[in-house]
């Protein structure tokens, strides 16, 4: 694999419920996030190891009206059967750099997923994700559940079995 480039978009549904608590405050309460999320992520990496890449890049999500959160990530790769149809899981770390509703927020996630190959240097990859979000200091951090589709960029050609010549 050497270098790599992935994009990949996500659609997800937050799980946690809301609990009704009584406002007895003249205080606005933030609503829970929607049950809806989506975001679209970028990671530049390397693979290294046969079965280890270790990349970072850049994660946008969408929760919630006005809450737009981009974070800066680290995402280790742990693949299995390297070849033209691999399965890989990629463990995701986020910490929040921009100015929302919220601040301060982080994430930490999972995504299990397949790679198929397309050609010499593109593959096509889908998955599940698994994300919990720690919004500030809010007590209604969302968990997210949900697909990602994406593609994978990859610097040597002859990482896929189209590279063969």
């Amino acid at each position: 694999m050497n270098f790599y480039f992935n994009p990949s978009v996500n659609l997800g549904y937050n799980i946690l419920k809301e609990k009704e608590v009584p406002n007895n405050t003249q205080y606005i309460v933030p609503k829970a996030p929607n049950k809806i999320s989506y975001g679209i992520t970028a990671i530049g990496g390397y693979n290294f190891l046969p079965n280890f890449a270790l990349g970072t890049g850049i994660k946008y999500s969408f929760i919630q009206d006005n809450y737009h959160l981009v974070y800066v990530m680290i995402q280790p790769k742990i693949i299995f059967t390297p070849g033209d149809q691999l399965f890989y899981i990629d463990l995701n770390y986020g910490k929040q750099i921009n100015n929302s509703v919220v601040s301060d927020s982080e994430f930490w996630g999972a995504r299990l997923g397949i790679q198929v190959s397309y050609s010499k240097r593109l593959s096509q990859e889908g998955g599940i994700i698994l994300e919990g979000y720690k919004l500030g200091n809010s007590h209604k951090n969302p968990f997210i559940i949900g697909l990602s589709y994406g593609i994978t960029i990859f610097s040597n050609k002859n990482y896929t079995g189209y590279g063969d010549d």
